[in-house]
């Protein structure tokens, strides 16, 4: 039996533009993803998050199926452009209701909350006026972080301010695939250290409008690995990027000294701006799916490294599977930057082809595997010293899956986007019986889902 520390949390993770569909409902403005997703060739077969999961108009259904999978707790972003239409100004009531009934909803079946106030869905209107690369956004994610806690924090203490600004930044910014969809390297610098000026202010924000609050970040961290011994200087280029990047600055107050000139350049980080960026965290978030190979590549101008295709066990999308990196990404990130500091696996998970069987099962054997692959993983890092305070699985839903659109499968309950309706998979079924047990049994599996309802 692999049985966890007693409190120790276990939860589900979503995001606002990948669940909630109705994005021209109730005063809700535009975001730096809708206008990518309606741009030609920019997602997967045209998709968009317009309608998504349908999650905004389903609220009560979706928070009885965390009760009835016994979700301890539900990690869930605040969409800025809901509440703020404009990134700045008045706030829409409409949007504040929504996630009042949400959190209130959590409440009343006694399932814990994580807030977390940016998942890339920036205002449009902010974009219009530089996004990222505007430093003023920064100073208008703040005023939003501290107007959301003053709006909820009498329902929620537990808030991560940015998820994952590595994608937002190389992705959006550097390759293009994510919004806003530019293609420009020392952008995407510059938007790195603008998120993260913005995750300091909006840390000071929720202290000034919260004695109770705890805060947090979370970062995807990748286990990274040379191709070769040739490619060990690109393993160390791509760490640098990928992990030292954000670590070293939120952590140490300081970025790596392998990192671009440009992050050394007084006019875009201005005197004090590491002491803000590094105050002291509640709690640090960590998302993880991959171990990445790398190799040196000459014709790559920038970065002078491209990822190596993985081999052996992959998810559908292609990915790599590697439990012992998630072992080795907490014990890295607790020995090294925060040795006393709770640690969450605020996201993890895997996509696989999964589908309605002729008895109305969704059975996803494969899924089962990983996850509790990786839960045995965490177990490790915490038999070694790691205060891991819990896991949330990505993902509560089937959903949009950015540039994927809807063809990766990542939720643990089938959304058929048709009708709306959801099933939970075999793999929902088997979280709840860990959850009930803390723990998985040494061997054996559950029972497959029987059909919803």
């Amino acid at each position: 039996m692999t049985t966890f520390p007693d409190g120790f949390l276990w939860g589900v993770a979503t995001s606002a533009y990948q669940i909630e569909g109705a994005v021209q409902a109730d005063g809700r403005g535009p975001s730096i993803w809708d206008t990518f997703a309606h741009k030609q060739g920019t997602i997967l077969h045209g998709d968009t998050g317009d309608i998504a999961a349908d999650h905004y108009h389903r609220l009560d259904e979706d928070l009885d199926l965390l009760e009835q999978l016994g979700i301890q707790a539900y990690r869930f972003s605040i969409g800025w452009p809901r509440v703020q239409p404009q990134g700045k100004g008045k706030l829409n009531p409409q949007g504040v209701d929504f996630y009042r009934r949400l959190l209130d909803g959590l409440a009343q079946r006694g399932i814990e909350s994580m807030v977390t106030l940016y998942h890339w869905d920036l205002p449009q209107a902010l974009e219009d006026d530089g996004g990222w690369l505007n430093r003023d956004t920064a100073q208008r994610f703040a005023d939003y972080t501290g107007l959301m806690v003053e709006q909820f924090g009498d329902l929620a203490t537990r808030w991560v301010t940015l998820n994952e600004p590595w994608c937002s930044a190389f992705l959006g910014y550097y390759e293009g695939r994510f919004a806003p969809g530019h293609r420009n390297y020392d952008e995407a610098y510059t938007a790195v250290h603008h998120l993260l000026l913005a995750h300091g202010v909006g840390l000071a924000a929720i202290r000034a409008a919260s004695s109770d609050a705890e805060v947090g970040l979370t970062c995807n961290l990748a286990d990274i690995a040379a191709a070769t011994p040739a490619d060990a200087a690109a393993a160390q280029a791509a760490d640098m990027e990928e992990n030292r990047l954000f670590l070293d600055p939120v952590f140490l107050g300081r970025y790596p000294a392998d990192a671009p000139d440009l992050m050394r350049n007084v006019q875009l980080v201005h005197d004090g701006d590491l002491e803000v960026i590094s105050a002291p965290l509640d709690f640090f978030g960590l998302n993880y799916y991959i171990r990445e190979v790398v190799a040196v590549d000459d014709g790559e101008p920038n970065r002078g490294w491209r990822r190596v295709p993985p081999t052996g066990e992959l998810t559908s999308k292609g990915d790599g599977i590697a439990p012992d990196g998630l072992t080795k990404v907490l014990l890295r990130t607790q020995h090294d930057y925060a040795p006393n500091l709770p640690i969450y696996i605020t996201e993890s998970g895997a996509p696989y082809n999964d589908y309605i069987d002729p008895e109305g099962h969704v059975n996803d054997p494969e899924r089962i595997e990983y996850l509790a692959e990786h839960f045995v993983a965490a177990q490790a890092a915490i038999d070694n010293g790691v205060d891991l305070r819990g896991y949330f699985v990505w993902s509560l839903l089937d959903n949009f899956e950015w540039d994927s659109g809807y063809a990766m499968r990542f939720g643990i309950v089938f959304v058929d986007y048709s009708t709306q309706r959801r099933i939970p998979k075999s793999s929902a079924l088997w979280y709840r019986d860990v959850i009930r047990a803390n723990g998985m049994p040494a061997e054996g599996r559950p029972a497959l889902a029987a059909p919803a309802d």
